[in-house]
């Protein structure tokens, strides 16, 4: 007795420090905490840095350059005045120094096609992290469903195992007269020792449910949980309007923005064959000492200014098969675009087949359920006044639990079916 109400204190202080937990707070810390999002942000914020016009090669470029090189030479020098320098181990100095920079005029517009580019990859970038937002949203969502619906399995045995004690008792009360034996008392405890078993199974799925949210919350798996809440189905959704909406699905947005990248692409790499012009100016120092030799000092300095051209007149026809390539990546882009319009269609079309079916299913399972607890109640009556037998309460009983689990699942598919077609029209939000 004492080890029971102890077990009983200990799971009470579990419960009043489990925390309470909604959908909406599900959800925002499932988008604060998951390290898919921190990866995508990253991936954000690497392609902002990269839409920049410098990285397209369209900024002037500045540098500068110094050398000081010391050296031991020999001299040998017939002048022409019949002279001779004959020296070994003299000491020489060469000193050079510039400043120069330089910018591109005209490259085919490939600075200009490879800045849309980037602008393009930033886009796209963003999308990705849109469609990772719908996924965790979805994700979290579902597994907070599943966590009431194993919990309302567990509120269905627990009606199953009230009524199999009052069987029990019951059959108890006819023995204690003579009006039972103890094949209906054995069968009874069986029966009541089975649900308690069920109940306890049950337990370690919620448990483990709630496991698999807290992993989606990126929280401690053995944090303490609780759930409240019913399974409520939005039954407004429609196929058209859902099918009309895919097209602003952002993986749908991101193939978009994919065939994009691959058509400046082509427009880079045809650049390539086309006349690269760039301007420079700057300017440079060189001094030459030397200790031998006819020139002792030679020193030059002053600005510069060039332009510089760059034809390119054969190479193999790289640039010309590199076109090529990107062409077909391109048409590669839009075929991917297709498939993926395609699958996302059949998705849509076979989820919303299933939703419209499970909400139909839905109303008459809720009627057959309220038969069901009606059926058991009055057999369980008609077995107290032995007008029924303890088989027909066993079926009554077993009636009562498949259509409560019946009515829990056709839920639960129903609000699962309607949390992916928001998410594949993305419309899932809080």
């Amino acid at each position: 007795m004492k080890k029971n109400i102890t077990l009983l204190l200990l799971v009470v202080s579990a419960a009043a420090s489990a925390q309470q937990l909604k959908l909406e707070d599900a959800v925002n810390i499932a988008l604060k905490n998951s390290l898919d999002l921190q990866l995508a942000k990253n991936y954000v914020d690497i392609a902002h840095i990269n839409n920049y016009i410098g990285m397209a090669g369209g900024l002037p470029v500045v540098t500068a350059g110094a050398v000081d090189n010391y050296s031991f030479i020999g001299v040998h020098q017939k002048l022409n005045t019949g002279e001779v320098i004959k020296r070994t181990g003299a000491n020489a100095n060469n000193v050079n120094a510039n400043l120069t920079g330089s910018i591109l005029l005209y490259n085919g517009l490939r600075v200009h096609a490879t800045k849309q580019r980037l602008e393009e990859l930033e886009l796209q970038s963003k999308d990705q992290l849109n469609s990772q937002v719908q996924n965790i949203m979805a994700a979290a969502m579902t597994a907070y469903y599943d966590i009431i619906r194993q919990q309302q399995y567990i509120k269905t045995i627990d009606i199953a195992i009230d009524v199999a004690q009052k069987r029990l008792n019951i059959v108890k009360t006819q023995q204690s007269v003579g009006l039972a034996n103890n094949a209906d008392l054995f069968q009874s405890q069986v029966d009541l020792n089975n649900l308690e078993q069920s109940r306890e199974s049950q337990r370690l799925i919620v448990d483990q449910a709630k496991s698999e949210l807290l992993r989606i919350l990126t929280l401690k798996a053995d944090s303490l949980i609780e759930v409240q809440d019913t399974i409520i189905v939005d039954r407004n959704i429609t196929l058209d309007a859902t099918l009309n909406r895919l097209s602003g699905n952002a993986d749908i947005v991101a193939a978009d923005e994919q065939i994009k990248i691959n058509q400046l692409i082509i427009k880079e790499t045809a650049a390539q064959r086309y006349p690269t012009i760039r301007a420079s100016t700057g300017y440079s120092y060189s001094q030459n000492n030397a200790l031998a030799g006819q020139l002792l000092l030679n020193q030059s300095y002053g600005p510069l200014i060039g332009l510089s051209l760059n034809i390119p007149i054969y190479n193999g026809a790289v640039y010309k098969r590199q076109q090529k390539i990107a062409e077909i990546n391109t048409q590669n882009a839009v075929v991917q675009k297709n498939i993926l319009m395609r699958d996302y269609s059949a998705n849509i079309v076979k989820t919303f087949q299933a939703y419209a079916a499970t909400l139909q299913e839905l109303d008459g399972q809720q009627k057959n359920f309220e038969l069901a607890q009606q059926l058991l109640s009055l057999v369980l009556q008609r077995f107290q006044l032995r007008q029924a037998t303890i088989i027909e309460v066993t079926q009554a009983q077993q009636s009562f639990v498949t259509a409560g689990f019946s009515l829990i699942n056709y839920s639960f598919v129903a609000k699962s079916a309607e949390i992916e077609l928001k998410r594949v029209a993305n419309m899932l939000a809080l």
